[in-house]
């Protein structure tokens, strides 16, 4: 009976002891888990939170102990490349011709322009003078407030800027396509087998080359239109403000225009009816017919 006791008893110490260790096992699993969890959520976090380093500058302190700097917005810079054509049309009312007209021609070199041309009149009124100016875009404005700016009087003062920057492209882009077509042409040219075909294509050829001159043409006519603007100036001095300006009539020079225009106007009426003397002619002879024979006379007895 008590071999049956204390077996029993050890079966209970053993079980015990079995369910012991696997408690403590049990724990020093979750353990280990739970620090390997923290262990990633910690790394996890680190690298979510840390900053890329960069290496400082020699001298400066370490670029995470500085503020960030409030991001600005770059300038805008103008753009060269615009191709703007730019025309001025000016009358100035000058008061010493002279002295205008030499200041003028040396001062546009100064600008690094040239006088395209020039006309000059006079009269017992005025002493005029047209001439068409050619300068550098960057300097179109200088010469206009150059040539407002004196003691002239400003009679007329126009300016006009045309951008033909999608011309200029345009055609730029159609002519490398057409010099690439050209070279097509030419490969093909190379592999003509009779001379129908060679005919054929140096045809096609020469009308690609003509449209590549044309179109090298315009672009180069547009930027030279670009480059150089042009200043239209009529400048001009009152030499005697008496006589009467040329163009401007009295109202007893209007009637005496307007007589002088009528009798004009009656000695073409004149001439006109001279012009119609064979008509006159073959109307006398009708009438003189009709008389002879008494047509007149018959119809009075008639009545």
């Amino acid at each position: 009976m008590r071999t049956y006791f204390y077996a029993g008893i050890v079966c209970l110490l053993l079980v015990a002891a079995c369910n012991y260790a696997n408690t403590k096992e049990e724990e020093k699993t979750v353990a280990l888990t739970d620090i390997a969890i923290n262990n990633i959520a910690v790394a996890d976090s680190s690298a979510a939170y840390e900053e890329p380093q960069q290496i400082p500058a020699s001298g400066s302190p370490q670029q995470s102990s500085k503020p960030k700097a409030p991001l600005q917005t770059p300038e805008s810079k103008p753009d060269w490349n615009k191709k703007i054509v730019k025309t001025a049309s000016l009358n100035i009312e000058v008061k010493e011709y002279n002295k205008f007209n030499q200041l003028l021609h040396t001062s546009v070199a100064k600008f690094g322009g040239y006088i395209a041309n020039e006309q000059q009149t006079e009269s017992e009124y005025k002493i005029e003078n047209t001439v068409t100016l050619k300068v550098p875009v960057d300097q179109f404005q200088a010469a206009v407030d150059f040539l407002t700016n004196g003691e002239g009087k400003i009679n007329e003062k126009n300016i006009s800027s045309d951008d033909v920057t999608t011309q200029y492209v345009d055609t730029r882009s159609r002519l490398e396509a057409k010099k690439q077509v050209r070279l097509r042409y030419l490969d093909l040219l190379k592999q003509a087998k009779n001379m129908e075909e060679i005919l054929q294509v140096q045809n096609e050829i020469n009308d690609i080359q003509e449209q590549i001159e044309s179109a090298t043409g315009r672009i180069n006519y547009l930027a030279n239109a670009s480059a150089m603007s042009t200043i239209n100036l009529t400048y001009y001095q009152v030499l005697n403000a008496a006589v009467q300006e040329p163009g401007e009539e009295t109202f007893w020079q209007k009637i005496k225009e307007a007589v002088g225009s009528g009798w004009e106007a009656i000695g073409e009426i004149v001439i006109g009816l001279l012009y119609l003397w064979p008509l006159w002619m073959l109307v006398a002879a009708v009438l003189w017919w009709i008389r002879r024979k008494g047509f007149f006379k018959q119809t009075k007895v008639t009545q």
